[in-house]
């Protein structure tokens, strides 16, 4: 577990990196999701079950950011990928056209990462990624990210991703995305 010595009144205590029971703690998990990525109800219930039904795939796993309250205020997911998922399927002939298609076969997903507002350019998104990457057999890692210059892009970019594709459009999504994709392990400051 990583700890992270608290720092003025929006990071009181410590805050812990752990494995995550991420089944048993969905509910807490998208609160924070909604808080950080702007959700609303309907579409946090649509989440859920997508979060759950990815729980259930071969080699899932979850970490959890948590202070001494218990209280998670980041999370992040992912699994190896699998070409026949949603995801792949949408994002492949936008990889295809780059050249990067190969980047769907033996990498890790980042299906998921969030920090709540108050407590994020503090490293512990940088820590919840690197260390649920640590752990995979996968050479490499793969992720989408709303194609604006975000905070979010510029942490993936510090980490070694690089844009594999970028306007990817999903259904139903307001925004189009980036896919990025790294070597792992991932790059350390």
């Amino acid at each position: 577990m990583l700890r992270f010595p608290g720092q003025g009144p929006r990071n009181p205590g410590d805050v812990v990196i752990g494995p995550l029971d991420l089944a048993a703690r969905v509910d807490e998990a998208l609160a924070v999701q909604a808080v950080a990525f702007g959700l609303g109800a309907d579409e946090v219930a649509v989440r859920r079950q997508i979060v759950l039904r990815h729980l259930t795939y071969p080699g899932a796993r979850a970490l959890g950011a948590t202070t001494p309250q218990n209280r998670l205020v980041g999370f992040v997911y992912g699994m190896p990928n699998n070409r026949a998922h949603w995801w792949s399927t949408v994002v492949e002939p936008y990889l295809r056209a780059r050249g990067h298609n190969g980047w769907l076969d033996d990498s890790f997903v980042i299906t998921e990462l969030h920090v709540h507002p108050h407590y994020q350019n503090h490293g512990i998104g940088r820590s919840l990624i690197t260390t649920i990457t640590d752990g995979v057999a996968e050479p490499r890692s793969i992720l989408s990210a709303i194609d604006t210059d975000s905070p979010a892009r510029g942490l993936y970019r510090s980490l070694g991703y690089e844009d594999l594709a970028r306007q990817v459009l999903f259904p139903s999504a307001p925004k189009p995305y980036a896919v990025m994709g790294a070597p792992l392990p991932l790059r350390r400051r």
